[in-house]
């Protein structure tokens, strides 16, 4: 099934995620409601990540924390079941990628807390009504997301490197790219970097450590912006005993309109 004929109500994506009659990227999908990233962990690190979070909004803006053995996120997806409604996840033990699973159900445990931060995948429906292509929807592939050489601020047991994805704008529309998402805050906002992959330590621009490579045309430049899949790298770096996430390009679709969490 494809993107175009999937329902615009969230809850109805819910369902056919939950389902399984619906499995894939969801950039395009429900345009206009906001998506999000998902971090879930052992209680015991829970305060040490939110933490971290707040130290690092650009990559991790806190949308919602759901506590501890609950499912539900009431305050952005009424109704949803994180465990389940998600088309992707994956599971680390110890800073290894064990799993990569549908559902959670057969994994959940009463003492895990629930981190839903903002993706950049919600301000795309902004850049497109500004007249600003994504080839990345055009070609039906998931966005370009590379590991950087930016730190991201420590706490406690968490640190590591900032995940940004990655976007070809013409050089003539930058600016407006600028101007468009930084309107989103709380879904990573305006670029961290602009121009030169090797300058945040991205040694082959056609080689993203997560998503899919695209093309960057000649009168183009790539564009970065800090990406929610950031506390995947810092499993990777910190090794916390559990971390289960969503599958990168995946997220969850909540019932919260973008125009809501835009500023003026």
């Amino acid at each position: 099934m494809s993107t175009q004929t999937l329902p615009k109500k969230p809850s109805e994506v819910w369902q056919q995620i939950r389902g399984g009659s619906w499995r894939g990227v969801t950039s395009g999908v429900a345009p206009g409601y906001v998506q999000a990233n998902l971090a879930i962990l052992p209680q015991d690190l829970a305060f040490e990540f939110l933490l971290f979070c707040q130290r690092n909004p650009k990559p991790c803006p806190v949308l919602e924390v759901i506590e501890a053995g609950n499912v539900e996120p009431v305050l952005t997806a009424a109704g949803a079941d994180i465990r389940t409604d998600i088309p992707g996840y994956r599971i680390y033990e110890n800073g290894v990628m064990v799993d990569e699973v549908e559902s959670l159900v057969p994994h959940w445990r009463d003492d895990l807390v629930s981190f839903l931060m903002g993706c950049s995948f919600s301000f795309e429906t902004a850049m497109i009504e500004a007249g600003i292509p994504l080839r990345h929807q055009e070609l039906g592939r998931n966005v370009a997301m590379y590991i950087t050489n930016i730190p991201t601020v420590p706490s406690g047991r968490f640190s590591g490197p900032m995940v940004v994805s990655m976007r070809p704008i013409k050089r003539e529309q930058i600016v407006r790219a600028v101007q468009v998402t930084s309107r989103f805050p709380a879904t990573h906002g305006a670029p961290v970097h602009i121009g030169d992959p090797a300058a945040i330590g991205i040694k082959d621009i056609s080689r993203p450590d997560f998503g899919d490579a695209v093309d960057i045309y000649p009168g183009e430049e790539p564009v970065f912006w800090a990406c929610g899949v950031t506390p995947q790298a810092v499993a990777l770096n910190c090794k916390p005993s559990l971390m289960m996430t969503h599958t990168p390009g995946m997220m969850f679709i909540t019932s919260q309109r973008d125009a809501d969490y835009a500023v003026l």
